[in-house]
């Protein structure tokens, strides 16, 4: 029996989970099914050993997959496939690695904008005239609010609420989240791409040269693109500009429970740790620059 097209079918009508959360399931069950020849009569802890020491994955993604297969066979339960889930009685125990997010510089990042403004438009060709107002409009506006690169690439032209100088955010687990666009330079790109904006099937705000949905491969291929532009040779991701947001954020005085609303959090246990990251820069600054040390 197909047990795996039934749980994820299952999963697909009551969770409402989004497509990526569904592959990772899927990607998960196809795993354990690889390796495991009685899906009835499993042995949980071989398959854990597997991909501990066989596999050699990090706790967070042995944990994920754990976490995965207990929803399955609390399902079998549910469906009278199986009377008994394989982990009663088992505990698994992983090491809590905690890894603070890595930020950009914000002198890196004015490097990358004051290298937008540098640009000699006029000189540009058409298509690099599309190009450099997309791409200040994207890296603007990742900058300015932190989004998910995913989120970004997902906005369309029906997402753009002009009288409030607004975003609708479409974000993970199919929640949704108004962001406001405080710096009047990223609300002028935005729109100044809007006026730019060809007409497309699915009116998406960043598109590629054949006017299709920026991915978010495009996206990071955009912003190592400019990272080299601006001379800039720190080795990061377009995600580094989230978290330098939200720490500044908080290191600026915000409120906990209003970056976690603004970055979409759904626990605030996930906000907090950028607080130990602007706990690590006060210390630095204390250390370096206190009078009260050479006392």
């Amino acid at each position: 029996m197909d047990y795996m097209s039934k749980f994820i079918n299952y999963l697909q009508a009551t969770k409402n989970l989004s497509d990526k959360t569904l592959y990772a399931y899927t990607g998960d069950l196809n795993q354990f099914f690889a390796y495991e020849q009685d899906i009835l009569h499993p042995d949980i802890c071989s398959f854990v050993s597997y991909l501990s020491y066989g596999l050699k994955l990090k706790d967070t993604s042995v944990r994920r997959k754990i976490i995965t297969l207990k929803i399955f066979y609390s399902y079998l339960i549910d469906t009278e496939v199986i009377n008994c889930s394989p982990f009663v009685k088992l505990k698994f125990r992983f090491k809590q690695e905690r890894k603070l997010p890595k930020t950009l510089a914000v002198k890196d990042i004015s490097k990358m904008l004051n290298y937008f403004d540098a640009i000699d438009y006029d000189k540009l060709t058409t298509f690099a005239k599309f190009e450099y107002i997309r791409d200040a409009a994207l890296i603007d506006l990742l900058i300015s609010t932190g989004i998910r690169i995913g989120e970004a690439a997902a906005i369309t032209l029906n997402d753009i609420i002009i009288s409030e100088r607004t975003l609708l955010i479409h974000g993970k687990g199919r929640k949704q989240r108004l962001i406001y666009i405080s710096s009047p330079i990223t609300w002028s790109r935005i729109m100044t791409l809007l006026k730019a904006h060809k007409p497309t099937s699915d009116n998406h705000l960043f598109v590629n040269r054949y006017y299709k949905p920026i991915s978010i491969h495009g996206i990071e291929y955009i912003y190592k693109k400019y990272l080299k532009k601006a001379k800039i040779s720190t080795h990061s991701t377009p995600h580094y500009l989230r978290h330098t947001f939200a720490t500044n954020l908080l290191a600026n005085g915000a409120d906990l429970r209003s970056v976690q609303e603004i970055l979409g959090h759904a626990s605030v246990a996930t906000t907090q740790i950028y607080t130990e990251v602007t706990t690590q820069r006060k210390k630095q600054v204390l250390n370096k620059f206190n009078y009260r040390n050479k006392l």
